[in-house]
């Protein structure tokens, strides 16, 4: 393996001056970290940047709302908004009340899976990986629709629904059978509750004793949304455009965007900032000297500290320089569910590192845009306070960002009647085939 592996480092490394000679971009972005336009959506923007080029505080807009006055609005009225919000993104507009409670009964009715899926299909195989265990189980919901293949926006629509429907389902049901055949741990498999939101079912297939705070399901109700959609340039956003361009089922196309968010660049980075923040604070004396908290974030940059990967989880975002505006409102958020949980003293320490990171890092690299903290670092955190394995956050993403594929799929699906094709330009030179008695060992 070690030979083979040196073969294709040898013969697979593309030089840098190639990339700049072609003006390819790596990643879909430039030098400075700007977007290159590879598509158009309306199902939701991001600005971080005005209009005379300089950065400014980020703002995220579903189908041209400002996220944080959909925050806003719930927090006011003290009520639950994914399936709300999961109608604006797939249909473009906020529903009337009347059509609210027809598209949350609608939501209920399907949350359901075949019978016997459960003993036959989580059951039967589990793993420690729930993003794997969830793949599974979307190409064996396949075998069940005699409609799989149909590329009709209706018939389209309706498997979007059920998936989003059941997502929470196929994720803690994997967990369980997981905890339960893996770890030794009871085996509880609720069934949800048809008068509960999506997020109070989560928590209540989650849990034993199947009971919750109003607080922790709005908290978590307020970061499915957040992590509904961001745009259409993100890795797995990106990936269901191009898999829906070529006319695969919606099982297959949802595979592929799932492959894609379980990357630790993707959606598994809010573990690491989990991890990373109980390796500081088992690592420090005092959690209050923010010199020795300063210093340990070094030694964490310079790879001599936690998973000695130089990176400061959590902090960064590819397009949003000044502020990510989903952690601005999750950060509002997590101070209440801190205090109701007595964590106050882990709160404040969030803070801090939130603070100091940034400036670790503008004296330790040549940064060309600003850092702050993004939603991966305080998403970690509330899903902590909530109790919540590690092996769900990732798959808790795609419960959310199911909605925002399946509208994305949907808008690819009206829009692609003419498609251009990539180009790859090669920048091999030409060889010649030698018989093989003529080649060099």
């Amino acid at each position: 393996m070690n030979k083979y592996t040196e073969k294709i480092k040898k013969n697979s490394i593309i030089p840098l001056e190639f990339y700049q000679q072609y003006d390819v971009k790596k990643g879909l972005r430039d030098v400075n970290g700007k977007g290159v336009l590879a598509g158009l959506t309306n199902i939701s923007a991001i600005h971080s940047f005005d209009e005379e080029g300089d950065p400014m505080p980020g703002i995220l807009e579903y189908r041209a709302i400002n996220i944080k006055d959909i925050s806003e609005h719930l927090k006011a009225e003290n009520r639950f908004g994914f399936e709300e919000i999961t109608y604006l993104l797939l249909f473009g507009e906020l529903p009337t009340l009347e059509e609210l409670t027809t598209f949350t009964q609608v939501l209920a009715a399907k949350r359901q899976l075949p019978e016997d899926f459960v003993r036959d299909i989580i059951l039967e195989a589990t793993s420690c990986d729930i993003m794997n265990s969830i793949s599974r189980s979307i190409l064996s919901l396949a075998t069940f629709d005699s409609k799989a293949s149909e590329m009709t926006l209706e018939n389209v629509l309706d498997q979007s629904l059920c998936l989003i429907a059941n997502f929470p389902l196929l994720a803690i049901y994997a967990y369980q059978a997981y905890n339960h055949y893996e770890n030794g741990k009871s085996l509880y498999i609720h069934y949800p509750d048809e008068n509960l939101t999506t997020a109070q079912n989560i928590l209540r297939l989650l849990r034993s004793d199947k009971q919750f705070s109003d607080i922790e399901a709005k908290v978590l109700d307020l970061a499915l949304i957040l992590h509904m959609e961001h745009g259409g340039g993100n890795n797995s956003t990106f990936t269901t455009h191009v898999v829906t361009s070529s006319g695969t089922d919606t099982y297959a196309s949802v595979v592929a965007s799932l492959s894609s968010l379980k990357g630790a660049k993707h959606g598994g980075a809010n573990i690491q900032v989990a991890k990373m923040l109980d390796n500081i604070w088992e690592n420090i004396s005092d959690p209050s000297d923010e010199v020795e908290i300063s210093e340990y974030l070094r030694k964490i940059l310079n790879k001599e500290a936690f998973d000695k990967q130089g990176l400061i989880y959590g902090m960064g975002h590819a397009i949003y320089s000044v502020s990510d505006p989903r952690a601005e409102v999750l950060k509002s958020y997590v101070k209440e569910l801190a205090e109701e949980k007595g964590l106050h003293d882990e709160y404040n320490f969030y803070k801090k590192i939130e603070r100091l990171a940034p400036q670790v890092i503008a004296q330790e690299r040549n940064i060309y845009k600003g850092v702050s903290a993004n939603v991966d670092y305080y998403s970690g955190f509330v899903y902590q306070m909530l109790g919540l394995p590690e092996e769900l956050y990732t798959p808790l993403f795609a419960i959310a960002r199911i909605v925002g594929w399946s509208a994305h799929r949907m808008e690819e699906m009206l829009n692609m009647n003419k498609i251009i094709r990539p180009a790859y330009e090669s920048v091999l030179t030409t060889k010649k085939y030698t018989k093989i008695e003529d080649r060099n060992a």
